[in-house]
């Protein structure tokens, strides 16, 4: 997939594109949630989009530019995938048999696998090695229609190697032909060298690694769960991380029920992840904040757990995302189509709610106001399906329906 990176330095480009089967445009002002358009067309101009509407009213003085024949396929916003840990090096499929087999997250980690044998193997990783293994990740990710994904640091635990982490997504970003939004996620869990004092490491997450790591992140994360960092440890870490300028996100409630969607509503993160085991007061306290649910099927998918109830988010009138959690360990999952297909078989959305969570979601997730839909002055990032209707994506789950993706107004073909 050399070809991605070839693109890299050019300017953004000038596109239209054409003979569009079902235009998902997201826009509520061509009628419902999805702002469908039949037999429509789209401009862009120098990556930002300039024209939406009916093929057959494309305007005459676009003829000069480049073209992208959709021949007749499904075109929808470029998927905005909002939580994912793509940086990190090694693998534990070794813990995968284990798992298999009947072992729980939580006993994994008790014995010192999980995060803590990932961490062993990206302290240990050079940064180049680094670089090469996540930049394939992300290859796979573009390739089925990611344009946007958020990326944590997290697997390093100390200073060097979480700067080494958000270094490596910075770089990335600027290379590859994708957005990549950079989180601190220094409070992923407690490391074996501070395994007696917890203090001691929340103090050494606020003083020592957030000023190193702030200016090379937008966001902060935080863990707060069982076997993780308790709500007292997560709000200290958390306002410490306002007070350095970065946005909020939150692990919330996905193990246990212990409070953290509550603490993520007091705080108005901007987004809560997972939230399997948050109660419905918090999840209605979440939506008066302003904050969007992050859901994370392809974990429930990889650890064997019960599914979150979609039906439970709308009625507490909260939005949600839909995202990969892309990790080495309880969600090896790096496709944004398949997490749509999980959504509609298992947590009950309907596709178009899914495609909606998939894409307009996820970027509310992260903030950005300027992708996510389809209309005149959104940056130009769009997926091109070798199917006529989104439906397709649930309907036909294991076949590779992304033929085309286009970001800030350059195509990538992957069929």
């Amino acid at each position: 997939m050399n070809d991605v990176a070839s693109v890299q330095g050019l300017p953004p480009g000038n596109l239209v594109i054409r003979r569009i089967g079902q235009l998902i445009t997201n826009d509520p002002d061509h009628g419902g949630p999805l702002g469908v358009i039949w037999g429509g067309a789209v401009v862009i101009l120098d990556g930002v989009i300039d024209w939406v509407g009916l093929d057959r009213e494309l305007p005459a003085d676009v003829g000069d530019l480049p073209e992208l024949d959709a021949a007749g396929g499904c075109v929808l916003p470029g998927f905005v995938d909002a939580h994912t840990h793509a940086v990190f090096a090694g693998d534990r499929i070794e813990e995968f048999g284990r798992r298999i087999a009947g072992a729980t997250y939580e006993e994994i980690h008790a014995a010192g696998g999980g995060i803590a044998s990932t961490v062993a193997a990206t302290r240990q990783a050079a940064r180049d090695t680094l670089m090469d293994e996540t930049r394939e990740r992300l290859h796979v990710m573009l390739h089925h229609g990611t344009t946007t994904a958020e990326v944590k640091s997290g697997y390093g635990l100390d200073t060097a190697t979480e700067v080494k982490m958000l270094e490596v997504i910075g770089r990335l970003d600027a290379e590859l032909m994708m957005d990549l939004v950079p989180t601190f996620l220094g409070a992923h869990t407690v490391p074996h060298e501070f395994a007696t004092d917890r203090t001691g490491y929340v103090r050494y997450v606020i003083d020592e690694m957030l000023p190193a790591c702030a200016p090379l992140a937008r966001f902060c994360d935080v863990f707060c769960d069982q076997a993780a960092f308790a709500v007292d440890e997560a709000r200290e870490i958390l306002l410490a991380a306002r007070e350095a300028g970065l946005g909020l996100r939150i692990h919330a409630d996905q193990l246990g029920p212990i409070g953290a969607a509550a603490l993520a509503a007091e705080l108005g993160v901007m987004s809560a992840d997972h939230l399997d085991h948050a109660d419905d007061a918090a999840l209605r306290a979440l939506a008066a904040a302003g904050s969007v649910g992050v859901l994370l099927p392809g974990v429930s998918f990889s650890l064997r757990l019960p599914y979150p109830d979609a039906s439970r988010f709308a009625d507490a009138g909260l939005p949600v995302a839909l995202a990969t959690d892309a990790n080495p360990g309880s969600s090896y999952v790096l496709t944004m189509p398949f997490v749509i297909a999980l959504a509609v078989y298992e947590m009950g959305m309907s596709p178009g709610d899914a495609v909606l969570a998939a894409t307009l979601g996820g970027a509310r997730a992260l903030g950005m106001a300027d992708r996510g839909y389809v209309k005149q002055g959104a940056v130009g990032d769009l997926v091109a399906l070798a199917a006529e209707r989104h439906v397709a994506l649930a309907y036909q789950p294991d076949t590779p329906h992304v033929a085309h993706v286009v970001k800030a107004g350059r195509p990538h073909m992957t069929a």
